[in-house]
């Protein structure tokens, strides 16, 4: 299985809805191995990331308030990149896990994006 990344509105009753994926958009968070080896990793702890490593015990949910706090996130592993893949796959295999990790941020921040300006949350499940 994959994880997706969604854009979620929080109903007045408060319960939630996930928004579709607009077309041409990406949906695709990484791996479920990802949880834990990547986006819960030690890597990406030791940056000091909040949001992200929930992935390794439960799925994420990213309220509307806390959307600019999780996009800031997001470019702060963009920026470590390189620490992220070196850390988490074998020397051989740096550039593809470099790549793949590069595009699931991708697709996180325009998720998050799509939120932001919907004034939505972000679920990575």
């Amino acid at each position: 299985m994959s994880l997706c990344v969604d854009v979620f509105v929080r109903e007045a009753d408060g319960k939630w809805r996930v928004l579709d994926v607009p077309e041409g958009c990406d949906d695709s968070a990484g791996f479920e191995v990802w949880r834990e080896t990547v986006w819960g990793s030690v890597a990406v702890r030791s940056l000091g990331a909040r949001f992200l490593p929930v992935l390794a015990e439960d799925d994420l949910y990213v309220e509307a308030h806390e959307v600019r706090a999780f996009r800031d996130e997001v470019a702060l592993l963009r920026a470590n990149l390189e620490l992220i893949a070196t850390t988490t796959r074998p020397q051989r295999q740096i550039t593809e896990h470099r790549r793949q990790i590069e595009t699931r941020l991708d697709n996180i921040e325009a998720a998050a994006l799509r939120a932001q300006e919907l004034g939505a949350g972000v679920l990575i499940w």
